[in-house]
């Protein structure tokens, strides 16, 4: 017998062994089988569809973080904006209170010298008084040292009294 040229009754054993093995198997192998291909496609199309999710997610959170990073920019740039601003700011302030310190300052000054200018000519003017008197009292002494003198001058101012009193009537 020889396997490449089969007499009938191998090749009815032969047959007859493959259908009961195929019957077996599409009783109750085929089934499993199928069903695992199945569970896997299944599970194979379920992991494309996660992967597909997940490279939206990401591409959603790529989006996500450039828009925060340009906000962050944006705030960044605005939040620089306002220090030099502000910065400006102070600085214009603190010249102009600068300003109107020494404005006030140099007003003090001249409102002081102004009064040290005032109490000076006072001084002068009570020692140029002083200092007339003085002298008018040296030449009225020099002048009245007789009675007849004295006599003459109060009779004189009498009569400018007498005649001013006259003139005002």
């Amino acid at each position: 017998m020889s396997l490449i040229t089969p007499d009938f009754g191998l090749f009815f054993w032969m047959t007859l062994i493959f259908a009961i093995v195929f019957f077996i198997l599409a009783k109750f192998g085929f089934p499993i089988i199928t069903g695992m291909v199945k569970k896997r496609s299944e599970r194979i199309e379920q992991s494309l569809r996660d992967a597909e999710e997940a490279q939206k997610a990401l591409k959603e959170l790529a989006a996500e973080h450039k828009r925060m990073i340009e906000e962050a920019r944006k705030e960044q740039s605005r939040i620089l904006n306002e220090a030099a601003s502000t910065g400006d700011q102070i600085v214009a302030e603190a010249k102009q209170q600068a300003r109107e310190q020494t404005a006030a300052m140099i007003e003090k000054a001249r409102e002081e010298i102004r009064i040290e200018q005032d109490t000076a000519r006072r001084q002068i003017s009570n020692e140029i008084a002083t200092l007339s008197v003085e002298v008018a009292e040296k030449l009225l002494r020099g002048h009245l040292d007789s009675d007849e003198r004295q006599s003459e001058l109060i009779d004189r101012l009498i009569e400018e009294a007498r005649a001013s009193h006259k003139s005002v009537n």
